[in-house]
């Protein structure tokens, strides 16, 4: 009886161990952003997604206790040192995280989205031509002021690849129209500076007859700040992104346009592309390592539809 005991219980210890073993086989990919913002959602709904069809491996989805580089890269070491197997990231500054970021390409395979990091040693970068959409952005405007006008705009991170080029952009293409984009204001993803930079602008800057909001959260506080001003409808306004009060506003015909990218393929592409590469498969990845999911303007007469397809997706159907 002894002996059937004993066996009984190594072979319930070899169940175990062996099922120990199956949980350590899947293998962890992490997608890591740059602040805490609704905008990301969707990318989580995305990753979600493509968690259903990658049964062997573990997918995480993560945010930096607060927008700084120091913080993300941290995180990144943390998740290194915790077995993740391959990271994607949009960097909140670039240009300062260059060796961060190639201490952990030599770790683990390293990718960006959003916010691209192009020096470093990362694999590729899956996102927006975030130059692009900042020419979409100025052709709306130039569209909505046929007689000109004096632009402010309004971002989180000033140096952020994605900001720098997507200002760049917006200039290309009101250039010689009559627009001039006067300055541009940075928060660092502070939200109630984000809304003081608005209020501040109405006060000291009158001659200001348009606003651009070129990170997901500014548009809702340009919207805050003109409904307190009593100024909605009297200053045009191109946004970027779909957040609800952004999409309202376009809806209801308070601001002109928005610019919206697809960050549900970022999580749902940027997991799949981690995958195949970790089982060998290179081939999603160009030549000059850029793959980029297209942007697309969103105005009166396609906000609902939009609209719906958001829903669709966040709710996963």
């Amino acid at each position: 009886m002894k002996s059937l005991v004993s066996i009984a219980v190594l072979v319930a210890a070899g169940v175990m161990l062996v099922g120990g073993a199956v949980a350590q086989e899947k293998k962890q990919l992490a997608f890591v952003v740059n602040a805490s913002s609704d905008f990301w959602k969707l990318a989580e709904a995305g990753v979600k997604k493509a968690q259903a069809e990658l049964p062997n491996y573990e997918l995480q989805f993560r945010y930096p206790a607060q927008g700084t580089a120091a913080l993300q890269n941290a995180l990144m070491d943390d998740l290194v040192a915790a077995g993740t197997d391959a990271i994607m990231i949009s960097s909140a500054d670039p240009k300062n995280s260059i060796d961060a970021f190639n201490r952990i390409a030599a770790q683990v395979p390293l990718f960006t989205t959003d916010s691209d990091a192009p020096a470093s040693n990362r694999l590729a970068y899956l996102g927006s031509s975030n130059t692009l959409a900042g020419v979409q952005a100025g052709e709306e405007m130039v569209k909505a002021l046929p007689n000109g006008g004096k632009c402010m705009g309004f971002v989180g991170f000033l140096g952020a690849d994605n900001a720098v080029e997507r200002i760049a952009g917006f200039r290309q293409a009101i250039e010689g129209k009559g627009i001039e984009l006067v300055d541009v204001r940075g928060d660092d993803v502070d939200f109630t500076k984000a809304r003081t930079n608005v209020d501040d602008v109405l006060v000291a800057n009158p001659e200001i007859t348009c606003m651009v909001g070129f990170y997901s959260y500014n548009p809702p506080k340009i919207y805050e700040a003109l409904q307190a001003a009593g100024k909605l409808g009297q200053i045009t306004v191109v946004a970027f992104d779909e957040d609800p009060v952004t999409l309202g506003a376009v809806k209801e015909g308070s601001f002109a346009a928005t610019i919206v990218q697809q960050p549900f393929e970022w999580g749902y592409q940027g997991m799949k592309l981690m995958a195949a590469y970790l089982e060998g498969d290179k081939s999603g990845i160009p030549e000059d390592k850029l793959i980029i999911v297209p942007t697309a303007v969103i105005n009166k007469d396609n906000v609902d539809a939009f609209s719906a397809d958001l829903k669709a997706k966040i709710s996963g159907g």
